[in-house]
C-alpha cells in the first residue's frame, strides 16, 4: 500500500496484530491485537485486548484512540494507519473517528467473527454487528485479508475451548 509516497507493508504490520492477538489469548483475554503506524512506517504505540481485568472495553483500539489524542497532533492522526487483528467494534469504530484517526487496516471481519461465534456455539456480543461504514462517516477501510484470518479464526477457537 502507498500512502502519500511511502511504501507501509501490510502483510508485516497485520501479522504483528495476529502476535498481538495471541499476546491477549496467552494473557486470559479475547484474541485481539492493533498497532498504530505512522506515515513513515514506524509502530507508534501497539496494544492488546485486556477485558480479563474485568473491563470490557479494554481494547486496544481504545487504547490507540486515547494515546494518539494525547500524543499524536490531529495532522499526525489524520495520515496513521491503524492495523488489527478483527474489525473495530462500534464502540472502537466511535472512539476512532472522535480522535481523527483515519486508515484501518483489519485481518478479519466483524461478520466473519459473528459467524465463527455461531459456529462454536458462542452467544453474540451484546451490541448490534456493524461494519466500521456503519459507524464512521467516510470510512476508509481495507480488509478482511481473507489469506491471514484464519489464523484469526484459530485464536477465536482456542479463546472458547478453554
Amino acid at each position: 500500500m502507498i500512502k502519500e509516497g511511502i511504501y507501509l507493508d501490510n502483510e508485516r504490520y497485520l501479522h504483528r496484530a495476529i502476535e498481538l492477538a495471541e499476546a491477549a489469548l496467552n494473557k486470559g483475554n479475547e484474541p485481539f491485537g492493533s498497532l498504530l503506524v505512522d506515515i513513515k512506517g514506524s509502530i507508534l504505540f501497539e496494544d492488546f485486548n485486556r477485558i480479563s481485568s474485568g473491563d470490557a472495553t479494554e481494547h486496544p483500539e481504545i487504547a490507540i484512540a486515547k494515546w494518539a489524542a494525547t500524543h499524536l497532533t490531529p495532522e499526525e492522526r489524520k495520515t496513521s494507519i491503524v492495523f488489527t487483528s478483527g474489525e473495530h467494534c462500534p464502540m472502537c469504530a466511535t472512539a476512532h473517528a472522535l480522535v481523527g484517526l483515519d486508515k484501518i487496516v483489519y485481518v478479519s471481519s466483524s461478520n466473519q467473527l459473528a459467524s465463527w461465534l455461531e459456529e462454536m456455539n458462542v452467544s453474540p456480543a451484546p451490541f448490534k454487528n456493524l461494519p466500521i461504514e456503519s459507524v464512521i462517516k467516510e470510512a476508509n477501510v481495507e480488509g478482511p485479508f481473507e489469506a491471514l484470518s484464519s489464523k484469526v479464526k484459530d485464536l477465536h477457537c482456542r479463546y472458547y475451548q478453554q
